[in-house]
C-alpha cells in the first residue's frame, strides 16, 4: 500500500557549486530523518545529481521513492553555475549604490558590479563585461533626484541589455523607468525604493523581487537542466535561504521564542559568508545617524577568503590583519597554493587536517572583523555591528562539519574570541556547528511550512 502524500518526507535540496546536498524531513515535527550528498552534476544536468542524492536517502532507509514523482514536495535552493550574479546601478556610490549593494547581499547575490552616477557607453560596457544575471537599478530618495535614474534607464534600454532589471528607486518616476525599459524589450520588475529617505533602508521588497527574478529568469538562463521541473524546485538563491533560516532561528515561531541574536560563519572553498541577526542598542550614540542605515539582519561575503579556490587569499588577509607571523605565513602559503591548484584536495593526514582547520580559523576571524567592525566608505560611516549579545554562534562549511566536534568548536571559539579585531565580540554565546547543514533547509521551509522549519532548527541547533 502506498503511503499518503502527507506522510512522505519533505525533501530540501541545495544545488551547490561542488555538492548537491539533500535532507529528508518529517512534516510537522521537523525531525531530520536523513541527509545525503552527491557531486553537483553541473557538466551534464544538475537534476542527475539530485536524483543520485535522493537515491542515497533511500539507502539510508528513508522511503523517498515517491520523491521523484511528487515534485511538489521538493524544495531547493541553488548556488550552482556561479549562483546569483548581481549588478547594482545607483545615483551616488556612497548613498543609493551602497544601499543597493547591501540589499543585494541580503538577497543572496554575489554583487559583481557597482556603478554610480550616469551610465555612459564605457560604463555600460564594463557592466556587461561583468556578466550579471540581474541588474538592481536604484537612485534617488522618494521625491528626490530623478534625472540619473531616468537617464540610466534610457542607457540600459538603448543598449538592450539582455538581463532582467529590478527597479527599486525614486517612487515618483519608477513606473516611467519601467515603461522605458519594457519598451526596449528589457525584462523589468518594479518594487519599492531601497532608500526611501536618507538614513532609512528598506531591503525586504527588493530582496523578494530579486528572489522572484532569480527563480523565473536566472535559473532557466543558466541552462543547468534540460528538464522543466528544475524551475518548480528552486525557491531561492542558497545564501538567501540561509539568511531566512538564520532569521527564523533568531525569532522563533509564535509563542515559541527564538534564541535571540545569532551569528553564522560559513567557511567555504571559495568564499566565507557571515550572517547576523542582532538587535541594535537604541541608546548607542551612533544609532540612527548613518547616511545608509545598517542592516541588522544581514550577510556579508568575503570573496577572497576560501579554504580551497581562494586559500591564498586567506593567508594574505591574515598577514594584513597581523594574525600570522612570517614563519607561519611561509608554511601556509605553500599549503594554500596546493589547495588552490587542486580544489578537490582532501586532507588525508593529521598535519593536513590541522592546516585546513587553521585556514578556517583565519578565514572566519578576518570575515568576522570585516562584518562587524566600524568602517568608513566615502561619505558612509558604518558603526559596525554589535555582536556582544549574540546568544548563539553557528559554524558551517565542509571542514568544520567533518572535523571532530571538539576541534571544530575550538576553531570557532578562537575566531569569535578575537581580542584585537576592533569589533564587539560575543560575550556569552553558545557555539555549535551545523553538521547536518539545516539552515538552508529551514530557510526553504520557513515561508511554506514554518512549523516544520522551526521544529527542524529546534531539534538540531538549539538543543
Amino acid at each position: 500500500m502506498s503511503r499518503p502524500t502527507s506522510a512522505l518526507p519533505l525533501v530540501c535540496a541545495d544545488f551547490g557549486s561542488t555538492y548537491t546536498k539533500v535532507a529528508a524531513i518529517e512534516p510537522g515535527s521537523g525531525r531530520l530523518l536523513a541527509t545525503a550528498a552527491h557531486a553537483t552534476t553541473i557538466g551534464t544536468d544538475v537534476l542527475d545529481g539530485l536524483d543520485a542524492a535522493v537515491t542515497e536517502l533511500e539507502r539510508a532507509g528513508i522511503d523517498a521513492a515517491c520523491v521523484g514523482v511528487d515534485h511538489s514536495r521538493v524544495l531547493a535552493c541553488s548556488s550552482a553555475g556561479g549562483g546569483l550574479r548581481l549588478a547594482v546601478v545607483g545615483y551616488e556610490r556612497a548613498v543609493t549604490a551602497e544601499a543597493g549593494y547591501r540589499v543585494g547581499l541580503s538577497a543572496g547575490a554575489r554583487v559583481v558590479h557597482v556603478a554610480a552616477g550616469s551610465l555612459d557607453p564605457s560604463g555600460i560596457a564594463a557592466l556587461v563585461a561583468d556578466r550579471p544575471d540581474v541588474i538592481l537599478l536604484v537612485g534617488g530618495t522618494d521625491g528626490g533626484n530623478s534625472d540619473v535614474l531616468l537617464g540610466n534607464a534610457d542607457a540600459l534600454a538603448a543598449a538592450r541589455v539582455g538581463v532582467p532589471v529590478v527597479v527599486a528607486g525614486n517612487a515618483v518616476v519608477r513606473d516611467d523607468v519601467a515603461t522605458r525599459l519594457a519598451a526596449a524589450g528589457v525584462p523589468v520588475t518594479v518594487t519599492t525604493n531601497v532608500l526611501p529617505r536618507i538614513g532609512t533602508l528598506d531591503p525586504m521588497p527588493a530582496r523578494s523581487a530579486i528572489r522572484e527574478v532569480f527563480i523565473h529568469h536566472v535559473i532557466g538562463g543558466k541552462h543547468l537542466s534540460r528538464r522543466a521541473d528544475l524551475a518548480t524546485f528552486v525557491r531561492a538563491a542558497t545564501p538567501d535561504a540561509v539568511l531566512a533560516g538564520v532569521e527564523l532561528l533568531a525569532d522563533g515561531l509564535g509563542d515559541a521564542g527564538g534564541v535571540g541574536d545569532v551569528v553564522v560563519v560559513d567557511v567555504g572553498g571559495a568564499t566565507t559568508d557571515v550572517y547576523s541577526v542582532v538587535t541594535p542598542d537604541p541608546q548607542a550614540p551612533e544609532h540612527g545617524s548613518e547616511v545608509v542605515e545598517t542592516l541588522w539582519r544581514s550577510r556579508t561575503v568575503e570573496g577572497d577568503l576560501g579554504v580551497r579556490w581562494n586559500a591564498p587569499g586567506v593567508v594574505e588577509a591574515a598577514s594584513t590583519e597581523r594574525l600570522v607571523d612570517a614563519a607561519e605565513q611561509a608554511r601556509l602559503t605553500v599549503a594554500a597554493a596546493r589547495r588552490a591548484a587542486d580544489p578537490g584536495f582532501l586532507a588525508d593526514s593529521d598535519d593536513e587536517q590541522a592546516i585546513d582547520l587553521r585556514l578556517v580559523q583565519l578565514a572566519a576571524t578576518v570575515a568576522l572583523r570585516r562584518h562587524a567592525r566600524p568602517h568608513v566608505s566615502g561619505a558612509v560611516r558604518s558603526p559596525g555591528r554589535d555582536l556582544r549579545r549574540a546568544r548563539l554562534v553557528v559554524g558551517s562549511g565542509g571542514v568544520l562539519r567533518h572535523a571532530p566536534r571538539a576541534r571544530a568548536e575550538a576553531v570557532l571559539r578562537a575566531a569569535v574570541s578575537d581580542p584585537a579585531g576592533g569589533w564587539k565580540v560575543p560575550e556569552q554565546a553558545r557555539l555549535v556547528v551545523d553538521r547536518s547543514y539545516v539552515l538552508a533547509a529551514a530557510g526553504l521551509l520557513a515561508a511554506e511550512d514554518p512549523t516544520t522549519a522551526w521544529g527542524l532548527l529546534r531539534g538540531t541547533l538549539t538543543t
